[in-house]
């Protein structure tokens, strides 16, 4: 089969490689769309980062470069292992797509598996990945969707997720105003959920392509340019003076997370989503003047049959958001240069292995 593997930093090759066997415990799935994710274009401009490097094995895997990559994929069962009893040849499925050692239980709701130690990624971390047309995964990382969910809107579940986890961490709840710092893909889709789940959403943006975007999908009540207003002033505008309840760092900029300090009500939470390249400057003194929460969050735990419920209901409709489909042939010349030099008239970009 196909596949496009890791070899290292803008070396990114694709190659006929041997189909995974099934094993015992394990789901063999075609791949039906694979998303390219922000951490993949930072594994090809800057890494190795999550992918273990040639002759260093991850401690879990076994593996090291060259790894096959993709991490956000949907697809189709096509066997499962002889211990398997809830799934079946012809379900479509979404992957969680987690490396975590086989003693950290995922279906304990106390368990935050996605933070054990030497956690990784399906498609960085070794075990196959999306970007190929095959893969095997362990059952209890596959998760079952209707079969009225485009595989191509599946495919968008795992950042999804992280939008959703961003969520259950801020605490927040239906009724609450949210103020999101940033539109790209993560900021979108963060805003997806909180409006799902009943919030009032605003976003401060200075992209016209990215705030069209978050116009044009309905996933915020309003959209501000700091380069035209004080976005925490409006914020305050529409909220009789009080503030938001929550905010979502979704950009890794400075003024940003600035703007979130003072746009949050005191005692509010400020959530950071981001992946940040550098320690940032933060506004302590109003932080603590302000009593606010400012919380971290990485991946998802026990987010993705809620995500799912909420596709399947229809309350968020993921086809807004992927602006490219392309084949795996294409995937750095159509998907990787695009995303880094055109980045901002895009969300998401699917590729499908079998193309």
């Amino acid at each position: 089969m196909r596949a496009a593997r890791y070899y290292d930093r803008k070396d990114i090759r694709i190659e006929d490689v041997e189909a995974p066997e099934l094993k015992p415990g394990h789901v063999a799935i075609d791949v039906a769309w694979c998303g390219i994710c922000g951490t993949d274009l930072h594994e090809y401009l800057e890494g190795p980062i999550f992918i273990p490097p040639a002759g260093h094995p991850h401690p879990i895997s076994g593996e090291s470069a060259p790894v096959t990559m993709g991490h956000e994929f949907s697809g189709t069962v096509t066997a499962v292992a002889d211990d398997i009893n809830d799934l079946e040849p012809g379900q479509n499925v979404v992957v969680e797509p987690y490396i975590i050692s086989d003693d950290v239980p995922s279906d304990n709701p106390e368990v935050n598996y996605q933070l054990s130690p030497n956690m990784n990624f399906i498609g960085l971390g070794g075990r196959g990945g999306g970007l190929s047309e095959k893969v095997v995964v362990e059952r209890r990382w596959v998760h079952p969707i209707a079969s009225h969910v485009g595989l191509d809107q599946a495919a968008l579940i795992e950042p999804l997720a992280v939008g959703h986890h961003a969520f259950v961490q801020s605490r927040a709840k239906a009724g609450d105003v949210a103020i999101v710092g940033g539109a790209g893909p993560i900021g979108l889709l963060t805003a997806a959920v909180l409006k799902a789940e009943g919030l009032t959403v605003y976003i401060s943006e200075l992209s016209e392509a990215r705030k069209a975007k978050a116009r044009e999908t309905g996933v915020a009540d309003q959209v501000f340019d700091p380069r035209e207003v004080d976005v925490a002033d409006e914020v305050r505008r529409l909220t009789d003076g009080a503030g938001a309840d929550v905010g979502f760092e979704c950009s890794s900029a400075e003024p940003v997370l600035d703007m979130l300090i003072d746009a949050v009500r005191p005692a509010g939470v400020i959530v950071n989503v981001s992946i940040w390249g550098h320690k940032p400057t933060v506004d302590l003194p109003n932080l603590v003047l302000k009593e606010l929460q400012l919380v971290g969050t990485i991946g998802y735990a026990h987010d993705h049959p809620r995500v799912i419920e909420l596709v399947e209901q229809g309350k968020i409709n993921l086809e807004p958001f992927i602006t490219g489909r392309i084949g795996l042939d294409a995937l750095v010349s159509e998907g990787f240069d695009e995303l880094i030099n055109n980045t901002e008239h895009h969300v998401k970009i699917l590729v499908d292995p079998r193309a």
